[in-house]
């Protein structure tokens, strides 16, 4: 039941995070820490994540820009790191509250702002912004939809977005992967829940895909910071206590 629920589960997220250009996390997440535990999140999620994205990549093969990739992998690398050694150190509270904040702001940004004062991403920015998602990742297992708005501010629309960040994604999450099992945070029964979630992204994907050439680039960006704003509305709940400690 466990398997058959994260499948289903990683279908209905694959889909939907290909329409609006990622999140798949923020439905798998709550499911597996019900299932398998709050400690099996960070190493389950970004095995799935690491499959599913590697498939999605091959199907959008030639819409991915390289040059974002480029800059975007050796950040990743060397934050990927930092991020799942401070795993198995640490526990960062606070930490997706702060992102929740920071993707509400990107938001706000996006509706007030005059359209010919919004930021413009150059395409070495991917490094350093690379390398603290990456940290965050790391830590908590995903930052979600954080890059989204960095990807349209650099110009990537549609198939071109979900291709490239898909293909970083693969980077990041092997990095992750690797440094999961050399610091004894990955078991063979969290890889395979893992892989059962990469598993339910292969249909979803392929699905999504012909829904995704019927949109359109309007549409597309607003889903996208639709679900950046739920994202950010969830992370904030999730670490509502915070504001219950603040009041006393």
């Amino acid at each position: 039941m466990i398997a058959l629920s994260l499948f289903i589960a990683s279908f209905v997220a694959w889909f939907l995070s290909m329409l609006a250009g990622g999140g798949s996390p923020f439905i798998l997440i709550p499911m597996i820490s019900l299932l398998l535990g709050t400690q099996a999140v960070a190493p389950v999620i970004t095995t799935g994540l690491l499959v599913g994205n590697a498939q999605r990549g091959v199907v959008f093969w030639h819409h991915i820009d390289w040059r974002v990739t480029a800059w975007y992998v050796p950040g990743a690398t060397v934050g990927a790191v930092i991020g799942c050694y401070g795993l198995t150190q640490i526990h960062v509270e606070g930490l997706q509250l702060l992102l929740g904040l920071g993707l509400l702001a990107m938001v706000a940004n996006y509706l007030l702002a005059p359209k010919e004062s919004q930021f413009r991403v150059e395409t070495w920015y991917f490094l350093p912004l690379a390398l603290v998602n990456a940290i965050g990742s790391g830590l908590i297992g995903s930052t979600g939809p954080v890059m989204n708005p960095v990807y349209l501010s650099y110009g990537l629309e549609k198939e071109a977005m979900v291709a490239t960040k898909a293909v970083n994604k693969v980077a990041l999450h092997l990095v992750k992967l690797v440094a999961y099992a050399a610091f004894g945070s990955l078991s063979q029964e969290y890889l395979a829940y893992g892989l059962i979630i990469g598993l339910g992204a292969i249909p979803a994907n392929w699905l999504g895909k012909q829904v995704l050439a019927k949109m359109s680039v309007q549409q597309f960006r607003q889903l996208v910071f639709a679900f950046v704003a739920i994202s950010g509305v969830a992370m904030i709940w999730q670490q509502r206590h915070f504001f219950t400690v603040w009041m006393m």
